[in-house]
């Protein structure tokens, strides 16, 4: 039997499963990850690059629940949105916290995504423009290092909330500074790639979380400094906006009124700041464009 013969004819059989939304995919190259796609239909057949919109989730991992809050956004600038599911427990049993340093045990949580976007480009026949990424708490922590890591992948990145931050730093090692990312990760930090990326930074105005946010020496993310970019959230995304600034990278930081830590209440700002990018960046399809014409 030929497998890749069988594996086509169930995607044919299936097809209405793709478009819309899709249910969660197994990656094929290593399938302890998965995501969830939303697609318009009207993107078949399209021929030209799609600004692509990638949500990550917090520690509690609701994918559907972020690629959810994108589906009108997907038909209003006939984007694709993509939302990954890295699993608690991989490798380690009770693990929580494993793609948010980006890597884990062997495991290379950026080189994870960008295989998922190869996959989801391939299934649906659709070539994608640069990146929108947003990650929320845990994905906040992910978004931020991977942008350090592939800024030439992005065109913009929203960095909702993050617990821990890594500075743009030659004196300290990972994850706290970015000193040794060549010997680490085998890329070189590019600033002016980074230059090149919109950033928004969002938090809720009444999110502190000091006591989940602090590093014990106990812990096993436990380094010098640790605790060095601020006391709670407020302090450290403060710390990340002005780390950022002094490396020339256009960086907006937005504290929503009345909000904690709620990763849906920060969509609205996140929807208003990739529209106005998008939009900077070409603008929205007319009427023909929509229709493939």
């Amino acid at each position: 039997m030929n497998t890749s013969d069988t594996s086509a004819d169930t995607e044919n059989r299936f097809a209405h499963y793709l478009w819309g939304k899709a249910p969660a995919w197994a990656l094929a190259t290593d399938q302890r990850f998965s995501y969830y796609a939303y697609t318009p239909p009207e993107l078949q057949g399209r021929q030209d690059e799609i600004p692509l919109v990638i949500v990550v989730h917090g520690t509690l991992r609701q994918p559907q629940v972020y690629r959810d809050e994108f589906v009108d956004f997907a038909h209003e600038h006939q984007c694709a949105v993509l939302a990954p599911l890295f699993p608690a427990g991989i490798e380690e049993t009770g693990d929580i916290d494993n793609y948010k340093r980006i890597a884990f045990r062997g495991i290379r949580f950026d080189r994870v995504l960008i295989d998922m976007v190869a996959e989801y480009s391939q299934r649906y026949g659709l070539s994608f423009g640069r990146w929108y990424l947003h990650g929320f708490s845990g994905g906040g922590q992910f978004a931020h290092r991977f942008f350090y890591l592939h800024p030439e992948r992005l065109a913009a990145v929203s960095i909702g909330a993050p617990g821990a931050v890594t500075l743009v730093d030659d004196q300290r090692d990972w994850w706290v500074g970015t000193a040794d990312v060549r010997a680490r990760f085998g890329v070189e930090m590019n600033l002016d790639a980074m230059r090149q990326v919109s950033a928004l930074l969002v938090i809720g105005a009444d999110d502190s979380g000091a006591e989940e946010v602090t590093v014990p020496p106990d812990s096993r993310h436990w380094m010098p400094d640790a605790n060095h970019a601020g006391r709670d959230r407020q302090e450290r995304i403060e710390s990340l906006r002005r780390n950022l600034e002094e490396h020339g990278v256009d960086v907006q930081l937005e504290r929503v009124a009345g909000a904690g830590h709620r990763g849906r209440l920060m969509m609205p700002a996140v929807r208003a700041f990739f529209e106005a990018v998008i939009d900077r960046q070409g603008g929205r399809p007319d009427a023909d464009e929509m229709k493939g014409n």
